[in-house]
């Protein structure tokens, strides 16, 4: 088994993650895609838009540091930009929802123990 190939393809699926989370929440919050998504209501997503711009922004970093750790190799910063996704998704589920650690941070953990294994 290649943990090395398979890690970079589950880093890059978490970084198209956060990409999708970026756009979800940036363009999409109070559309009905993104309502649906973070099971919102209209008004609650009109109140908050600019709120969800602003982390929909920081899951666009956390995409761009794990893409550009792919394409200049440097496991210290994969590991450092997975570890970031990681408390993210670990402070998501102790604040706003359970359901967060499973989409968050499980991928990043996973990617994470196949990166270390290919070192």
């Amino acid at each position: 088994m290649n943990f090395s190939i398979i890690g970079q393809g589950l880093v890059v699926l978490v970084a198209l993650l956060h990409a999708y989370f970026l756009v979800l929440e940036m363009f999409y919050w109070t559309k009905p895609l993104g309502r649906k998504a973070f099971g919102l209501t209209a008004e609650f997503a009109e109140a908050s838009k600019s709120l969800a711009a602003n982390q929909g922004l920081y899951n666009g970093f956390l995409s761009a540091g794990l893409i550009w750790s792919l394409v200049r190799p440097d496991t210290a910063v994969t590991l450092f930009f997975l570890g970031c996704v990681i408390v993210a998704g670990v402070y998501g589920a102790m604040t706003v929802s359970r359901k967060i650690f499973f989409i968050q941070a499980v991928p990043a953990i996973i990617a994470t123990l196949f990166v270390l294994m290919a070192h």
